[in-house]
């Protein structure tokens, strides 16, 4: 199985941790970097090939993680001159990877099976797998419906349940056919374009632990919770 890790952002959001790091090398806990966590979980559900996209400090990812022989895989990169996008670094891979592949991002800290979702999407038959996570939204003020200056309904403080990409994909290389190679290519374009022709994803429910490090307070909660979580994010370990 074949995984390619996004991991060529700036981590603007994510300053000052990531002034001089790669937010994917940020330390979680004592001992570990986000991404050696991500390879480590990679390597124990059975994939043995990974394609990095690096970018930005690209050159310090490379050196930390090397050719992979320390968690068991084979690990190619593939560098961004420009930003690319969520989707973009594909295409400049498309004839390397195989028919099916699992596409995540290198911020991720979750117990989810990523195998499993690489399995499921190849028996969905979808062109493009989602790993979602529900999430709630709780309205402080009460909501007006309006129609012609006319308030026509009304909820107080409601609760609007919804679900989010977990940066997680199952992705089919033909997907990416149509597509130009060296020009960006979002994950929100993707969805958009594949829902135009009918070509729904295939949505992959997940209920477990997840947590995108995206800014300083979720870094934060990241290493509070660690130490408890850390059974089940590196089995094992």
């Amino acid at each position: 199985m074949h995984a390619v890790i996004l991991a060529g952002g700036k981590g603007v959001r994510l300053r000052p941790y990531t002034t001089t790091l790669p937010k994917p090398l940020v330390p979680i806990g004592d001992q570990h970097a986000i991404l050696e966590i991500v390879l480590r979980q990679l390597s124990t559900a059975g994939f043995t090939h990974c394609t990095i996209a690096i970018g930005h400090l690209g050159e310090i990812i490379r050196a930390y993680v090397g050719d992979g022989s320390q968690w068991g895989m084979t690990v190619g990169y593939a560098t961004e001159e420009s930003p690319l996008g969520t989707m973009g670094p594909l295409l400049t891979l498309r004839d390397r990877l195989p028919e099916t592949f699992l596409v995540m991002n290198g911020d991720v800290l979750t117990d989810l099976d990523y195998a499993d979702v690489l399995r499921t999407h190849r028996g969905s038959g979808a062109p493009l797998t989602i790993a979602t996570y529900a999430r709630k939204v709780h309205i402080d003020f009460g909501v007006l419906t309006t129609e012609s200056s006319k308030v026509v309904a009304f909820t107080e403080k409601p609760s609007i349940d919804y679900r989010v990409s977990m940066g997680v994909y199952g992705v089919s290389r033909e997907t990416l056919d149509g597509y130009t190679a060296g020009l960006p290519l979002g994950f929100d374009e993707l969805v958009l374009d594949l829902l135009r022709q009918q070509r729904p994803p295939h949505a992959y429910e997940f209920e477990g632990y997840w947590l995108d490090i995206g800014r300083p307070d979720d870094y934060d909660r990241a290493n509070a919770e660690f130490t408890s979580r850390k059974p089940l994010l590196l089995k094992g370990a």
